[in-house]
């Protein structure tokens, strides 16, 4: 590993099957944050009234957040999901994958959805930056 951490050469790629045939390469990132993800909590633990600690896996989702500029070209394409999911009155299936080119990551995202999202872009002294919420029922990461 050479140290560098950057995002600006990450590519994250989205992929929506039901509306396209090839996966769409996500630009134009929000200028303080592109993507994050919430801590993934997967046990539970409780204390038995005898002091014995008894714990248990609980499989959860992943939610992640993605950010992008008010002026990004792949905004169109969440707008379309939003469109087709609200006309259809369902939910589309989703796949990403990121790719952290600056330390040898990637992550895949599976059999995920869109659940919440800006419907548009709120005007300050600028247009700010667009939020879309997805949940997935798993990530795998691998080194590329």
């Amino acid at each position: 590993m050479s140290g560098i951490i950057t995002s600006a050469d990450a590519i994250y790629t989205l992929t929506v099957s039901s509306l396209w045939n090839a996966p769409i390469t996500l630009e134009n990132w929000g200028s303080d944050r592109g993507w994050e993800q919430e801590a993934l909590e997967m046990a539970e633990f409780r204390m038995s009234l005898d002091g014995k600690l008894n714990k248990g896996y609980v499989p959860r989702a992943v939610v992640q957040s993605l950010t992008l500029s008010a002026g990004s070209a792949s905004i169109p394409y969440f707008e379309a999901i939003i469109t087709g999911q609200q006309q259809s009155m369902s939910i589309y299936t989703l796949g990403a994958e990121l790719t952290l080119k600056s330390t040898g990551r990637k992550y895949t995202f599976t059999n995920g959805g869109l659940n919440s999202g800006t419907v548009a872009p709120n005007g300050g002294a600028t247009l700010e930056d667009r939020t879309f919420s997805l949940t997935w029922e798993r990530v795998f990461p691998a080194g590329i």
